[in-house]
């Protein structure tokens, strides 16, 4: 089991390395948050392309160091488009980041989501109601119950989808983080709360789906999923936390979010405050 001070290095690490080399994480991702995604991507030393058609997301499957696929808005291209680019990266042995946005609305969005289960997304990002719907879907073990998901909002607190997590850390042989008011990552082994972050995250569209394209910036770099998946959290409520002291309300946030990820060194990223403990 991997300690405290083993993941912080890691961490640090990969953050040092995406500074030093700029990975390309392409993004098939929400339309209503596309621009917020890339420049978060950006912020944290990264490069950004978002596609939609099926060559195209092959092709970032080959040329990315790793890519993030974000179900939130889907076009009828999709049903071709996120298999296609799912198996590319899943063949190739890439690194990518699954965020099951709104996971049950819709026959289109069930079925993709279904199919994924195939591919092992590297890391998975959600909201506990959606990382529970998820391994519902998938028949995993530890689900944790009944799913409550409400649009792209959850209705269940982060405790709540550990067992889930852990069970879909476990089958994909990954990273899973549930995002809450403390959030939550586990590899399967390890389970890690992660605190910081600002009330303001739920003001503004996109915090949850630009931090799935940030923790794909990081899985480029990564010696591990989990590492990459707790730099993208760690970067995210240390940058949340330093941006509401400068501000008082949501607009601003936002502005000042992306300075403060900007900004965030791989030190200060590893040291900001988590826990972790046996899953």
């Amino acid at each position: 089991m991997i300690d405290k001070a083993q993941l912080q290095q890691q961490i640090a690490a990969a953050a040092r390395e995406v500074r030093a080399t700029n990975p390309m994480a392409g993004s098939i991702t929400n339309t209503v948050t596309i621009n917020f995604v890339a420049n978060a991507q950006i912020a944290v030393g990264g490069s950004a392309a978002m596609v939609y058609l099926p060559d195209e997301g092959e092709f970032l499957a080959g040329a990315g160091g790793a890519t993030y696929i974000n179900v939130g808005t889907l076009f009828p291209i999709y049903k071709e488009t996120l298999p296609r680019t799912a198996r590319a990266l899943h063949e190739a042995g890439k690194p990518w980041v699954l965020d099951p946005v709104a996971i049950g609305i819709g026959e289109m969005r069930t079925d993709l989501l279904a199919q994924f289960k195939e591919f092992k997304p590297t890391i998975i990002r959600g909201n506990a109601s959606e990382v529970i719907a998820l391994a519902n879907l998938w028949e995993l073990e530890g689900d944790g119950g009944a799913s409550q998901v409400r649009g792209v909002d959850s209705t269940q607190a982060v405790d709540e989808a550990r067992a889930a997590a852990v069970a879909l850390a476990r089958y994909t042989g990954g990273a899973v983080a549930v995002s809450g008011e403390t959030d939550l990552v586990t590899d399967g082994e390890v389970v890690c709360y992660s605190r910081g972050g600002s009330h303001f995250m739920a003001k503004i569209t996109g915090s949850g789906c630009s931090l799935g394209g940030v923790c794909a910036v990081y899985a480029a770099c990564a010696e591990t999923p989990l590492a990459a998946a707790m730099a993208g959290v760690q970067v995210y409520n240390l940058a949340g936390s330093r941006a509401e002291a400068k501000v008082d309300a949501p607009g601003s946030f936002q502005v000042a979010f992306i300075d403060e990820l900007y900004k965030a060194t791989p030190e200060d990223i590893a040291a900001n405050p988590f826990e972790i403990e046996e899953a």
